[in-house]
């Protein structure tokens, strides 16, 4: 394996294990979090951490397989960016629903986390139909996510 083809696996292990370490170190199982009203759907709470595993595994993968297709430096450039900034808003919404006890800021912020994932799947699917396939469990997962956000507000709200 060359050089130039280790950077990629690199740094997106490097930065999806620094996004798992710190969305753990936000994610608070407190008394406010388990006095809360959950779904009758809701999985139970050790498949939280399975799930995310496979997710945070699949999107460094799709991370590796978009940068070896990215067509030109630009096209890594922009979606690094687009990683870093996905990988920001994941571990805001953490901070709003777990820090701050708020389900309502985190709902609405889950809603532009989806969009950010939307757009990078069609962003890299431009380029790696493979990283756009596997971004899709992360899609899909937010998207139950945002599910189950929003009953947690509609079965405990109001907050604040």
């Amino acid at each position: 394996m060359s050089r130039a083809s280790l950077l990629p696996i690199t740094i997106a292990a490097l930065l999806v294990l620094v996004t798992a370490f710190v969305g753990e170190t936000i994610t608070v199982l407190d008394e406010w979090y388990y006095s809360l009203t959950q779904p009758s759907w809701a999985p139970p709470s050790y498949m939280f951490g399975i799930i995310w595993t496979a997710v945070f595994a699949l999107i460094a993968i799709a991370g590796v397989f978009a940068w070896e297709k990215a067509p030109s430096r630009r096209h890594t450039e922009i979606m690094l960016g687009m990683f870093a900034f996905n990988g920001f808003l994941n571990l805001l919404w953490s901070f709003l629903f777990f820090r701050m006890q708020r389900p309502d800021w985190a709902f609405y912020e889950l809603i532009v986390l989806w969009l950010s994932i939307a757009i990078l799947i069609l962003f890299c699917g431009r380029f790696s139909k493979v990283a756009s396939l596997l971004l899709l469990p992360y899609l899909i997962w937010v998207t139950i996510a945002g599910a189950l956000n929003y009953q947690v507000i509609q079965l405990n709200g109001p907050f604040g």
